[in-house]
């Protein structure tokens, strides 16, 4: 069931366009904060993005159904761009069942999803997908692939995950991505979308400022981070993370996020959400399998730029390109 929409008024500064939140029982809104520039666009000519929050198993096609029914209600309800979160396809009990799942992208879940793509008209951020690479045979090891899909279905994009996650936090799984993962070797170049230019990232990614300035150098104006945060780190850095990122590239930054415990060993901590470049919170997922709406006003993010020019004042003579790859 849908959330009503509420508009609320600041002053005379801004209309707020709230994010909703969809759950397969019961909707609320989002409350975001008041913004502080006032913007002439009419709020329903604005591109919607939906994005998806998910609890994977080890069932790949129990999965499948989870998020192509998300994806159709993305769909339906105007979405031009849906994301999913990392490990959309499957959260494997150990290393050897995450690599025994693994398909090349030209396997038969990918060809599911592109067929969905088509189906529903609508462009798809697949957040992480176990890919075994053309190096499988050689490495026995896969690629954690943030796949972008256009709306006819057609690949656009791939990133590799190029920071993975090994750490070590008391009272929460210790992981080892490495043990079955190879890092990505590069950056993809900001892709252009019905929504924006959209710069591809994945999880423990948003760690590191410099990636994310990388993109914004490179025109990005959406930043996305799908992730499977875990239950101690998700609480203390989840929203902070994602709100500085957003604040410092004066980029949207979208977060789809895996929930909830996807079997004995792992849990997810969820919240799904859409940060707008002045770091407000204009979407978020509560508990539970899910999507959340926004609607991307790029003429915001550029009036932002414009009276609040960072990218104009940093002092490379002082601290290096941050961001930019070393020549």
């Amino acid at each position: 069931m849908l959330g009503f929409i509420t508009i609320r008024h600041h002053q005379l500064l801004s209309l707020l366009r709230p994010g909703l939140w969809i759950s397969r029982l019961s909707g609320l809104c989002a409350q975001p904060r008041p913004r502080p520039m006032a913007n002439s666009s009419s709020s329903w000519e604005l591109p919607l993005v939906a994005v998806c929050q998910v609890t994977s198993t080890p069932d790949k096609q129990q999965n499948f159904k989870t998020c192509a029914e998300l994806v159709r209600e993305a769909a339906r309800l105007g979405a031009c761009l849906a994301f999913l979160p990392e490990a959309f396809d499957y959260i494997a009990r150990d290393s050897a069942e995450s690599l025994r799942l693994s398909e090349p992208l030209s396997g038969n879940l990918l060809g599911e999803y592109t067929q969905l793509a088509r189906e529903c008209g609508i462009w798809l951020s697949l957040g992480g997908f176990h890919e075994r690479g053309q190096d499988w045979e050689q490495t026995q090891k896969i690629y954690n692939c943030h796949v972008l899909l256009n709306s006819k279905g057609s690949i656009v994009a791939t990133y590799r995950k190029t920071h993975l996650c090994d750490i070590e936090i008391p009272g929460q799984e210790p992981m080892r991505e490495s043990n079955s993962t190879l890092p990505g070797p590069s950056l993809e170049s900001p892709v252009s979308t019905p929504a924006g230019k959209i710069g591809l990232a994945v999880c423990y990614d948003m760690r590191f400022p410099e990636l994310s300035l990388a993109l914004a150098q490179a025109g990005a104006e959406i930043l996305t981070y799908p992730s499977a945060f875990g239950s101690v780190t998700g609480p203390a850095h989840w929203e902070v993370l994602l709100r500085a990122r957003a604040i410092e590239t004066q980029c949207y930054v979208v977060a789809a996020a895996q929930c909830g415990r996807h079997h004995e060993k792992r849990a997810s901590y969820g919240h799904s959400m859409v940060v707008d470049p002045w770091g407000t919170v204009v979407a978020r997922c509560s508990e539970g399998p899910g999507l959340c709406l926004a609607r991307i006003d790029l003429n915001f993010l550029q009036k932002l730029r414009q009276h609040l020019p960072v990218f104009q004042h940093r002092r490379p003579d002082l601290y290096g390109n941050l961001g930019h790859p070393q020549s």
